[in-house]
């Protein structure tokens, strides 16, 4: 039976747009708006509506929404990770979510905002099928059809990608259909989508191959998608498909079939440029934090978006990366992301082995160094230093901050993050729930305990920095306006998706091998052979965590792998039980479901023995007994000593303090319970909240969500077997 989904056809509207693929294409400000079809018989015309898809398909640096993926914000998908504390919407137990008008509505990923083709999912998709359409029927050349029809499929298959993953199988749209009531489209099976999607990036590549698989695009249009990029995300599509969320049987079949394809698949992403970033001189992991901050033909970025460093307010050649914005301290004029203590403690040793204690990964060794607390920062994995900021660390930038208030550090060039705090109050200083601490150098009420600082552009390892700096200026960008590329897909990624899949396979000596390969970029000791299959998946996912933290990949992993519970709940909303991995992926992985814990934070306060402070700049107690810092820990030179000499001083001054984290309810007048984190079974396939149902009365509902539609009977379409 046919359903009818009106929203799934809008007529052409486009928008003024600057392409994300190149600096030059960053400055264009030509306006392709309501074209004819002629526009597509022309090289310039067709470029213009090719970079409008791109302006907007394009992954950006913004929190998860129906447009894009999460990139490491603190969203509803990293907070349901052991990335941030604060219950996301996937994991907060005291609110479920509803398709309903009733109660907390699930969010929305599958149409977007009405009144505006581009801000509509499946409205960006019509546009992507308009161009396609025209582009066979112009009469530009072959060779130039094939090159831009490459690209275009690329676009339809990563908009797709981005639907599958949440809804499973989904209206497959294919022609720019017009905006009346017959047009409709039916939604389809999982294996439909996934096939779709597949065959998407199949013709994305062999169109592409011929100009892009000699060493990639020329520096005017690198950025661009290529047989590389379409093939990497050939491979993650390949994986999400053999993982447990869709594959409950564990049908080997998958996992070999992937292996080969991907494997096979390597030779040509490498032959499109790409590769592990690496140079002659890495230091203290200085090549896993120098690949983010690249200019140009950055090997290691397979899918990325493009940024520049104009500044402005608001000009429309302006597109500035905001990350850094993000993760950089108040008084250097950002604002911080506080990383959960959860993720600091778990995360490796310098051995790249999990610090002993750690309950997460029961079937992994666990590391020869000895993991104090109150010390984290001894004896880590090299990426633990380019992953985290805590006090008496260097963290350079090219600016001066002191021109937005005269209290902050002045030389940014040296700038050294001291963001230990103190109390006003003795009953405050030893309450977890208090939120009464001070940061030191003008931190004050804007520090946070343990900084995100992934992904940063930091001056000792990019000595050219990629943004200019405007301390004073608020909005658009402010204060760094930043070029550095967004990665989406990078190569380590298609190495680790490769390692998974052959692990899958049974392939134990090649999926260790390509793990080792992720592990000696990053200055870590090569992982020994696993004497099981389980172990050895297991030690891909630390590694992925790892590798990835903060870069918006580990809320899908979890999903993938059913890391919430195992699998063990999908009976309770009739969907498709788990049979593989022995009915319960966490046992067979020896990993603890997240469903029960709960994240807290973390800070260094200052010592019982000074006392408290008030609330002012200057009544840092450290500061008025005089004690003197140790110079920061630079990163550029050799650990040893100087984490020694900063331990040392720790223990003088400073205390650790756990911070709550996600929230406690309050049990009558003063007593705090905690509350765990609960994922519901129904969450691992997203369903239609009321206000999409309602205007597509057609659309079949989800296993285990109400239907709108239905006068709230539970959805009956299973994402996994309905045709």
């Amino acid at each position: 039976m046919k359903k009818t989904i009106k929203y799934f056809s809008f007529g052409l509207l486009t928008v003024a747009a600057f392409s994300a693929c190149s600096d030059s294409f960053l400055e264009e400000k030509k306006n392709y708006d309501n074209v004819n079809k002629d526009v597509y018989n022309y090289i310039e015309g067709a470029n213009g509506r090719l970079n409008d898809l791109y302006a907007w398909s394009l992954p950006q640096v913004s929190n998860i929404s129906w447009k894009y993926p999460s990139c490491g914000n603190a969203d509803d998908a990293a907070k349901s990770t052991e990335e941030y504390s604060g219950f996301g919407a996937f994991v907060d137990p005291q609110n479920e979510l509803s398709s309903t008008t009733t109660g907390t509505s699930v969010p929305d990923y599958f149409k977007g905002s009405d009144g505006n083709i581009q801000e509509l999912c499946y409205g960006r998709i019509r546009n992507i099928n308009d161009f396609i359409k025209n582009i066979k029927e112009c009469t530009l050349s072959e060779d130039n059809k094939n090159i831009m029809l490459g690209q275009a499929y690329f676009l339809r298959a990563w908009c797709y990608y981005n639907l599958v993953k949440w809804y499973g199988g989904v209206p497959l749209v294919t022609e720019p259909l017009d905006p009346v009531e017959t047009s409709f489209t039916n939604r389809s099976s999982a294996e439909a989508s996934i096939n779709f999607i597949l065959e998407d990036l199949k013709q994305s590549a062999e169109l592409l191959e011929a100009k892009t698989t000699n060493g990639g695009w020329d520096s005017d249009n690198w950025g661009r998608v290529t047989t590389g990029t379409a093939l990497a995300l050939k491979g993650r599509v390949l994986l999400l498909w053999a993982s447990p969320l869709f594959n409950r049987d564990n049908d080997e079949s998958r996992w070999t079939n992937a292996y080969t394809e991907m494997k096979a698949d390597l030779a040509k992403i490498n032959a499109c440029g790409y590769g592990l970033y690496q140079t002659a001189n890495n230091v203290n992991g200085s090549d896993f934090a120098a690949q983010f901050t690249q200019v140009g033909q950055n090997p290691e970025a397979v899918f990325v978006t493009l940024h520049n460093n104009i500044k402005g307010t608001g000009a429309d050649n302006q597109k500035n990366n905001n990350w850094e914005n993000g993760i950089r301290p108040k008084n250097t004029c950002g604002s911080g992301k506080n990383a959960s203590a959860m993720l600091v403690d778990m995360f490796p040793m310098a051995d790249g082995k999990i610090p002993e204690g750690m309950e997460t990964y029961t079937k992994l060794p666990t590391s020869k160094y000895t993991y104090d607390a109150n010390y984290p920062f001894m004896d880590r994995d090299p990426r633990f230093y380019r992953t985290f900021a805590m006090p008496g660390f260097r963290w350079a930038y090219n600016g001066d901050a002191s021109s937005a208030n005269a209290n902050n550090p002045s030389d940014g060039k040296n700038y050294v993050l001291w963001n230990y705090v103190w109390y006003t109050t003795l009953d405050d200083q030893g309450n977890a729930e208090s939120g009464n601490s001070y940061g030191a150098d003008n931190l004050l009420a804007s520090r946070q305990g343990i900084y995100v600082r992934k992904k940063s552009d930091d001056l000792d390892v990019n000595p050219s920095a990629l943004y200019t700096y405007n301390p004073t200026q608020s909005g658009n960008g402010a204060p760094f306006h930043s070029a550095a590329q967004l990665i989406e897909l990078r190569y380590a990624e298609v190495l680790l998706n490769l390692a998974e899949v052959a692990c899958g396979a049974g392939q134990l000596n090649d999926a260790v091998g390509y793990v080792n390969q992720v592990r000696q970029r990053a200055g870590v000791p090569a992982y020994d052979l696993p004497g099981d299959q389980a172990t050895c998946m297991s030690e891909i996912l630390y590694e992925r965590q790892v590798e990835f933290a903060y870069e918006g990949k580990r809320f899908d992993d979890m999903r993938r792998w059913l890391l919430f519970d195992g699998g063990a709940n999908f009976a309770s909303i009739g969907a498709k039980v788990l049979k593989g991995w022995g009915g319960n992926t966490c046992t067979w992985l020896g990993f603890k479901p997240f469903n029960g814990q709960r994240r807290e934070n973390m800070e260094f306060r200052t010592a019982d023995k000074y006392g408290v402070g008030k609330t002012t700049y200057d009544s840092d107690p450290l500061v008025k007994a005089a004690v003197t810092r140790p110079a920061g820990v630079d990163l550029r030179n050799d650990l040893t000593d100087q984490l020694e000499t900063l331990k040392s001083w720790y223990g003088d001054n400073l205390v650790r303090k756990l911070k709550k984290g996600d929230a406690r309810e309050t049990n009558g007048e003063s007593t705090k319970v905690d509350l765990y984190t609960n994922f519901r079974a129904k969450y691992y396939f997203l369903g239609f909240s009321s206000a999409i149902s309602e205007k597509n009365i057609g659309l079949p509902q989800t296993i285990g969500w109400e239907d709108a539609n239905n006068g709230g009977a539970m959805g009956t379409f299973d994402p996994l077997t309905a045709e």
